[in-house]
């Protein structure tokens, strides 16, 4: 199945997305519905308000989780290339759900950096109640996969040795448009592309991950409990902004896509904010 959080004339909706429409089920959007008991059938059974594939306004496939975590230096071919070993932990930080927009909303480049970089990367969606599960247990516990990059204010990024404040500015993470259910998605291996401006940027077989979806889940699950809705984004391949020479950044205007075979793409227009003293 497909699923999405779609705005409408009354809030936001999840919706089941078919070939030809997409039909509520009655939640208010993806997360509300990974929280029930059984939201696999329920979203399979959904027969609610239908509406045209066309038009649809794609809301964050989950708008507000309660928790992201993003996962750095995660595909083996770039961390070899950049001459590093790989990693025996994954590197682990946080983003709070302010910083989330839809499949086609604008990304506000926020005013106070000139250095916004772009970073392809796959989501994971957790779809059940995790804590301290093996790497067998968590499998079944990722309700499915989604598109998201992980827009990166690098000159506030590396102000310090801690990542957080260059990866938090508001309005700057597209993810969606839906959630493709892990019943249907193998990701072992999926191609990963970053384009700006239909520039191919990075190219990447999520194959190639070093910690996989499990992995990752059942490694997050001994720390916290991840719960319904929790979203982990499982890093992105070479090809960045920043490592290029010269160095490449996102500049009012621009296109931003991103692209996971199979799971669909964020098309997403760049827009300046103003200075604060305009």
């Amino acid at each position: 199945m497909k699923l999405a959080t779609i705005r409408t004339g009354t809030g936001t909706a999840a919706v089941r997305v078919d070939a030809t429409e997409a039909v509520e089920t009655g939640h208010s959007d993806v997360g509300a519905l990974l929280a029930e008991e059984g939201w696999r059938e329920l979203a399979a059974n959904a027969d609610g308000t239908r509406h045209a594939l066309d038009g649809l306004d794609y809301a964050p496939v989950v708008p507000r989780p309660q928790k992201i975590f993003c996962v750095g230096l995660n595909y083996r071919t770039h961390i070899l290339e950049m001459g590093r070993d790989l990693p025996q932990y994954p590197t682990v930080f946080a983003k709070f759900p302010a910083v989330l927009i839809g499949a086609y909303d604008d990304i506000v480049l926020p005013a106070a950096s000139q250095a916004i970089d772009w970073e392809g990367e796959m989501a994971v969606v957790i779809g059940g109640r995790a804590r301290n599960v093996s790497v067998e247990e968590a499998a079944g516990l990722v309700a499915g996969y989604a598109v998201l990059n992980d827009v990166t204010a690098r000159d506030w990024q590396y102000r310090t040795k801690e990542w957080l404040q260059g990866k938090n500015f508001e309005a700057t993470t597209p993810f969606g448009p839906v959630l493709v259910t892990s019943d249907e998605a193998d990701i072992g291996s999926r191609q990963l592309t970053t384009e700006v401006d239909g520039v191919t940027k990075q190219q990447a077989d999520t194959g190639d991950l070093v910690f996989d979806a499990a992995a990752l889940v059942s490694y997050l699950s001994t720390i916290i409990t991840l719960e319904p809705g929790d979203v982990i984004a499982t890093g992105t391949p070479g090809g960045v902004g920043h490592a290029r020479t010269p160095k490449e950044y996102l500049g009012d205007g621009a296109l931003l896509t991103t692209r996971i075979e199979g799971l669909g793409e964020c098309r997403n227009r760049c827009v300046q904010e103003k200075p604060h003293d305009a």
